[in-house]
């Protein structure tokens, strides 16, 4: 496999940018009251999940920003354009072909699946452009 130039820190805020951006679409005020009305739990099992959900989620992120600037290196993006639309493949690619199943298969609320893959295509496409740019 090629060696590719890392920079940690692109890396590491676009990890953190996906938690931000997280934090506003599962808010009260956009996608929160439906994820919460879907999933079946209560605001009060929701908050006391919610220190182990970050660290999991942060641990993903960064993990999903490694992969993804090999993603971003490999396929030559360098302008916002080509990185998000690096990250919507990897989105389209792994992510919604594996969580679609779960609506047919584990009979999962449409609803949910788009508020769960909507922020995911958001946050790679969002990533991927900031890996593409940031030297």
């Amino acid at each position: 496999m090629k060696e590719i130039p890392l920079d940690w820190l692109a890396i590491i805020v676009a990890a953190v940018l996906r938690q931000v951006i997280g934090m506003l679409w599962f808010s009260p005020v956009v996608f929160g009251p439906a994820f919460v009305r879907y999933t079946g739990c209560s605001e009060q099992e929701m908050k006391a999940r919610l220190p182990v959900a970050i660290a999991c989620d942060l641990v993903g992120a960064l993990i999903m920003s490694f992969i993804l600037v090999h993603a971003v290196y490999y396929s030559g993006a360098t302008t916002i354009a080509t990185g998000a639309v690096v990250g919507l493949f990897n989105w389209l690619g792994f992510v919604l072909v594996t969580h679609l199943p779960l609506v047919t298969y584990e009979k999962r609320p449409l609803g949910l699946f788009a508020i769960n893959n909507g922020y995911n295509a958001l946050t790679l496409a969002i990533m991927g452009a900031i890996l593409a740019v940031w030297h």
